[in-house]
């Protein structure tokens, strides 16, 4: 899009929702507004609360975006929409860790396709959108049959904003099953359920879909006829500026609830689907060898909503008294699914020191999945994560690598930004922090690395 002066971005992420205005010159946030995304645990299943994201959208819009001139959306993976032809829910949209799927597992087992054609890992609860399209269709039968249209999470937000149906190969290519990464089309699944039926056309993420429609002008300030983008998966929309930008082989970490890992021009090598590595779909419709496991979450559970950051002497400490913490706090998902997680020699009190341990443990185990996923070649953090020195610091001597930090705004912000046709990438790149391996530091991810293979040793 030429002469763009300002872009608003929707980004909805699993535990939290956000409107953010970016300078399209410059690509930095000049404004943003942000609410829980909350699960509703009423009705037939835990669903998000569409309503209440939709009230939040329109009100943040109205008070921020009034000055942008195109507007795009970025959602989280493993969730989409049935919707009528009234325009009406035909099935509240599932939360994905809710374990309904799971009833079905056997009989979902039996029709879903090979890891071979899909890339997709077999997942828990509904992590893999298929098993929830095939759960949802058996026991709601009627209200699945009175769906026209399957949505991808993006663009479900997109259609509400534009009354255009659309689907987009980021979001069908998640772990969903319902892509083949490799085909770039849809999987059996799709075909051997009658699903397509369901599926409107398919967009690229950086089409422009539509017009702002009516309502939702009147209802936002916004003008009529502003144009919506189609949208992308929110890792993608962080690996998309790299895409651009950058000489390939290279891996972006991707750091939110979830922390993703894409390899680009990476080894090639076979990915193992039982340690949680899979195939993403990037925003030009090409694979991506990933790994992933629930960082964030891992984060916020073992130290709170209010952490102390580490300094120094913490670090020091963490180092000279060899506190480890092995995998996994979050057990449903990672490269060591269903392990349970040990402090070593014992856990720690002093919230700083614990910082700096748990800290330790998220890089180890993104540098587990950076080795998993083949990656070669610099190293660049996205998202939250990358203000974490401990962390940046720990991955960079684990990999013996550069760690590469843009600063300024959040990948996800930027590159779904960037969709609409805004390159302030020369600058983005120019004001990275760089951080390179410290020998104490891969003292210790040696030693992390020798206890969790001798935990291996002792569960094999």
């Amino acid at each position: 899009m030429e002469n763009a002066e300002a872009i608003a971005v929707v980004d909805i992420g699993k535990s939290n929702a956000k409107v953010v205005v970016v300078d399209a010159a410059t690509g930095a946030e000049t404004a943003s507004r942000r609410t829980p995304n909350r699960v509703v645990t009423s009705g037939p299943y835990p669903h998000y609360d569409t309503d209440a994201l939709r009230d939040f959208i329109s009100d943040a819009l109205g008070e921020i975006g009034r000055g942008a001139s195109a507007l795009v959306v970025t959602t989280h993976g493993a969730a989409g929409a049935l919707v009528r032809d009234d325009g009406e829910l035909a099935l509240p949209v599932l939360d994905y860790e809710h374990d309904g799927p799971d009833s079905l597992a056997s009989d979902y087992e039996a029709v879903r396709p090979d890891f071979a054609e899909t890339g997709s890992p077999r997942l828990p609860v509904g992590l893999n959108l298929g098993a929830q399209l095939f759960w949802q269709a058996r026991r709601f039968p009627d209200a699945f049959a009175s769906a026209r249209h399957f949505l991808t999470w993006p663009q479900y937000w997109a259609w509400r904003l534009t009354g255009i149906a659309a689907v987009e190969a980021t979001s069908l290519g998640a772990h969903t099953d319902l892509w083949s990464p490799f085909r770039k089309s849809y999987s059996s699944l799709v075909r051997g359920q009658g699903w397509d039926r369901l599926m409107p056309r398919l967009h690229r993420a950086a089409d422009r879909l539509g017009p702002l429609s009516d309502e939702v002008a009147r209802r936002t300030g916004l003008p009529a006829g502003l144009p919506v983008f189609c949208g992308i998966h929110d890792s993608n929309a962080s690996l998309y500026p790299h895409l651009v930008a950058r000489e390939a082989p290279f891996a972006v970490v991707s750091t939110g609830t979830w922390v993703i890992v894409m390899a680009v021009g990476g080894e090639t090598k076979p990915l193992d689907p039982e340690r949680d590595t899979l195939v993403n779909v990037n925003a030009f419709g090409d694979p991506v060898p990933s790994a992933r496991f629930m960082g964030g979450r891992e984060f916020a559970m073992l130290l709170g909503d209010a952490p102390e950051p580490a300094g120094g002497a913490d670090i020091a400490r963490v180092l000279a008294e060899g506190v480890i913490l092995t995998p996994s706090t979050e057990q449903g998902n990672g490269p060591f699914r269903g392990r349970s997680a040990r402090w070593l020699p014992s856990e720690p009190t002093e919230p700083r020191v614990r910082f700096a341990a748990v800290s330790f443990y998220l890089a180890m185990m993104a540098a587990t999945c950076l080795d998993l996923a083949g990656a070669r070649g610099d190293v660049v953090v996205e998202g939250p994560f990358g203000s974490n020195d401990c962390f940046v610091r720990m991955l960079a001597s684990a990999t013996g690598r550069p760690v590469r930090v843009p600063r300024g705004s959040t990948g996800t912000s930027v590159g779904a930004a960037m969709l609409c046709g805004m390159k302030p990438v020369g600058d983005l790149l120019a004001s990275e922090a760089v951080h390179h391996a410290e020998a104490a530091l891969a003292a210790y991810a040696a030693r992390w690395r020798r206890v969790v293979a001798s935990d291996d040793a002792v569960m094999g």
